[in-house]
């Protein structure tokens, strides 16, 4: 199916592994050119030499996202993108008992003013060319806060709140913001996660219980390439009719409309909409 992304420029932030690498590689399969970023230069190196194996324009980035300098130098490499895939690590695990002023400003920085900033400056082409398609990959903890996550979930749901109102504004202009929000998908983060858990299970006295892992284990999770087809769909050009309602959610399940300014997609461990499997704590 021909989703009009042929020779479309797409910044994909974050995008040297996992969610963002997926990503990344989806959209150069269907023709796009693609910014890739990431912080790990041989990582990075690596994503770039795979996607271009895909016979698609691709560039590499190596920057922190999050820092001003890294957005300069992401927005030199494409000023003028048609699509823009908002993504980023979060902060650690760690009990909101010890998150001092500077680690909660760092955590807002990170998943909630990094992702506006970056909208801020793309938005104006997007706007005056009449196309334009942002999507934020946030967490499922938005609707389903996670313990020991706190800071992330607020702020990812910040990030939600934000720009439910703008988005709005938007559609009239055919620019679209649509939020997904992964739950278990097979990353290195969820590979690696057994270790702070552990530790974070000391802290708080809390007993480590392995049958939490055993319960979602990465094998039964969902694959980054289901994400990534997500995003191919909110990427799609399709002209925005109307500026409609951001979609409302019951027990996890959007509701959301083909022309809505703004949706807020919860994909859980299968990779469908609508599907969620919320992360326990141990």
């Amino acid at each position: 199916m021909e989703l009009g992304l042929r020779g479309r420029k797409a910044i994909v932030c974050a995008s040297s592994r996992g969610l963002g690498k997926a990503c990344a590689l989806a959209l150069a399969r269907e023709g796009a050119c693609v910014i890739i970023n990431g912080r790990d230069e041989a990582a990075l190196s690596a994503a770039r030499d795979e996607i271009a194996a895909t016979g698609a324009e691709v560039s590499a980035v190596a920057a922190d996202v999050s820092t001003r300098e890294g957005q300069d130098a992401l927005i030199a490499a494409c000023p003028k993108p048609d699509i823009l895939v908002n993504n980023n690590g979060g902060p650690p695990l760690r009990d909101f008992r010890e998150l001092d002023r500077e680690a909660m400003i760092s955590g807002v920085i990170q998943n909630m003013v990094t992702p506006i900033e970056l909208i801020q400056r793309v938005v104006p082409y997007m706007v005056a060319q009449g196309f334009g398609r942002i999507v934020n990959i946030t967490s499922i903890s938005v609707r389903m806060p996670i313990l020991g996550l706190d800071l992330s979930s607020g702020a990812r749901a910040g990030l939600t709140a934000f720009m439910a109102g703008p988005a709005r504004d938007l559609a009239k202009h055919n620019v679209t913001v649509n939020n997904l929000l992964p739950g278990m998908f097979d990353t290195d983060r969820l590979r690696n996660s057994t270790r702070p858990w552990r530790r974070w299970a000391a802290r708080v006295r809390r007993p480590w219980q392995p049958s939490a892992r055993r319960r979602f284990p990465p094998a039964a999770s969902a694959r980054p390439m289901s994400l990534a087809l997500s995003v191919l769909s909110c990427a799609a050009r399709r002209r925005v009719t109307s500026p409609a309602r951001v979609s409302s959610s019951t027990a996890g399940c959007s509701t959301p409309s083909s022309t809505a300014a703004q949706r807020t997609l919860p994909l859980g461990a299968t990779g469908r909409t609508g599907s969620t499997v919320p992360l326990r704590m141990p």
